[in-house]
C-alpha cells in the first residue's frame, strides 16, 4: 500500500476499513505528541497538561495567543498547533477519499465535519435564544449523517467517477459455464494413436485407436 498517498492524498477513494484505520493511525500519533508535549513542559516548566482538538486552530490565527501566555508555554504550543494540523490533513484526506467512495464529492466535508464543528466551537458565544436550539439540532443531524455515511456504508459496488471500488475482485465465470474438457497438452499425434487393421476375408478394413495410445 502506498502510504503517502493513503494518508496525504485526496484522490481516490478507500473502504470503510482504511477510514477507520486512519482514525487509529491519528490517535497514535496524538499519544506521540503527547508525549513530546509532556518532555517540552518538563524542559520548560508549567503545568502538566495537553490535549489536541480543532481549538487549538483558532488559536493558532489569533495574535493575542501569543501574547497571553507566558514564553515558556510558547513550545508546548506550537507542537500542539502542528500536530493538530497534521491530525485534521490525515483525517480530511481519509474522510474525503471515503466520501468519494460513496459516489461524494469531497465538498461534503463542510457540512458533516466543519460546520458542526464551527457550531460547537461557537455555541457558547452565541445568544441564548429560542433559534439557537434548531442550529443546534441541525449541526447535530448532520454530524450524525456524517458519521453514517463515512464509517457505517458501503461504498458504490462497482467504479464511479472517482475511480474503481476498493474491493473489486476479478469476476470469474460460473463452473456451470466453463470448459471443463481436457486439454491436451501437445498436438495429436495421428500416426502413434491410430492403426490400420490389416484386411482379411470378411467386413471392409475398419480403424481404431490403440490400447496403449
Amino acid at each position: 500500500m502506498d502510504w503517502t498517498s493513503y494518508l496525504f492524498s485526496f484522490k481516490g477513494r478507500i473502504n470503510r476499513a482504511k477510514y477507520w484505520l486512519a482514525g487509529l493511525i491519528i490517535l497514535f500519533w496524538m499519544l506521540f505528541l503527547a508525549a513530546l508535549t509532556a518532555g517540552a513542559i518538563g524542559l520548560f516548566g508549567g503545568k502538566m497538561s495537553f490535549g489536541f482538538s480543532i481549538d487549538d486552530l483558532f488559536k493558532a490565527i489569533d495574535p493575542a495567543t501569543y501574547h497571553a501566555i507566558p514564553l515558556s508555554r510558547l513550545p508546548v504550543l506550537l507542537i500542539k498547533i502542528a500536530g493538530t494540523a497534521l491530525f485534521l490533513w490525515v483525517y480530511f484526506a481519509a474522510a474525503i477519499k471515503r466520501l468519494h467512495d460513496r459516489d461524494k464529492s469531497g465538498w461534503w466535508i463542510v457540512p458533516f465535519f466543519i460546520l458542526p464543528g464551527l457550531c460547537s466551537q461557537f455555541e457558547d458565544r452565541l445568544p441564548d435564544s429560542t433559534w439557537i436550539m434548531p442550529l443546534v439540532l441541525a449541526s447535530s443531524a448532520l454530524y450524525l449523517w456524517g458519521f453514517i455515511e463515512l464509517g457505517c456504508l458501503r461504498g458504490t459496488p462497482r467504479a464511479n467517477q472517482f475511480g474503481s471500488d476498493p474491493l473489486g475482485k476479478i469476476q470469474t465465470r460460473p463452473r456451470s459455464d466453463r470448459d471443463i474438457r481436457p486439454r491436451p497438452t501437445q498436438g495429436w499425434d495421428q500416426q502413434s494413436e491410430i492403426e490400420l487393421v490389416p484386411h482379411k476375408a470378411g467386413p471392409p478394413p475398419v480403424w481404431r485407436v490403440k490400447r496403449d495410445a
